[in-house]
């Protein structure tokens, strides 16, 4: 018989800007190998669920864990990929030194990125697709470059969960495919991939958890299960056509 790891333990977890509350009483389990997504309106606190679990922003009550053990003590096994817009893209450096940037981990901050860490580093933007780009700049890049160069970022640090703040924000079709496809291949080889995402058309189809969000867990589970009209509802305040359509 298996039983299955917990990969993320959120309980009580309370956030709140200038008294008010942003989350409210999360309770969250996340077992170890799915790709889920996290769903809900604006302002829901997707993209602060996530940063309050990376310790980003502070809770005012509730706790986080990673693997039983609290995220300042499992750090080095979690990546994170931010929303585009938080990036300061005019920093001048190429994408060769973000993706390198992904290692330092890893190193600490005596130690220098060596040979290991830069093959590692050109693997991962061949692996994206950005090989040709190793050298320019980034702010140099397409919307879509700039995504795909801070997915190979989180890819070099090879962590056990990566974390991702709308990845498919502002991107082409072909950049989505080729993200979606190796969030897939990051779950085959046992990742926990969670991700913000705002697309409920293709929740079936990319992804196999999801969790409803609005300032409470409405739900979370397998997509099979709970991605259904009534959740939907519950979340969005109207139906499912409508909701898909948004």
């Amino acid at each position: 018989m298996t039983t299955t790891k917990n990969a993320i333990q959120v309980d009580d977890l309370t956030v709140a800007y200038n008294y008010k509350p942003v989350l409210w009483d999360i309770d969250l389990t996340v077992p170890e190998g799915v790709l889920m997504a996290i769903v809900g309106p604006n302002g829901a606190g997707k993209s602060t669920l996530i940063k309050a679990i990376l310790g980003i922003i502070k809770p005012i009550a509730g706790s986080v864990a990673i693997y039983d053990k609290p995220y300042d003590k499992q750090r080095k096994l979690v990546g994170y990929v931010p929303q585009k817009g938080s990036v300061d893209w005019d920093f001048p450096t190429t994408a060769l030194d973000v993706v390198m940037m992904g290692t330092y981990g890893n190193l600490g901050w005596i130690k220098r990125p060596g040979q290991k860490e830069k093959k590692a580093s050109l693997e991962a933007l061949e692996k994206v697709g950005m090989l040709s780009f190793k050298n320019r700049q980034i702010s140099q890049l397409s919307g879509g470059q700039q995504q795909r160069v801070f997915l190979a970022r989180a890819l070099v640090q090879n962590a056990s969960i990566y974390f991702m703040d709308e990845p498919f924000q502002g991107v082409d079709a072909t950049t989505e495919i080729a993200i979606i496809n190796i969030l897939k291949e990051l779950r085959k080889a046992g990742k926990t991939v969670v991700v913000v995402h705002h697309d409920l058309q293709t929740v079936p189809e990319y992804f196999d958890w999801v969790t409803f969000l609005n300032v409470k867990k409405i739900a979370t589970g397998p997509v099979k299960e709970i991605f259904n009209d009534d959740n939907l509802t519950k979340t969005y305040g109207i139906n499912y056509k409508v909701a898909i359509n948004k």
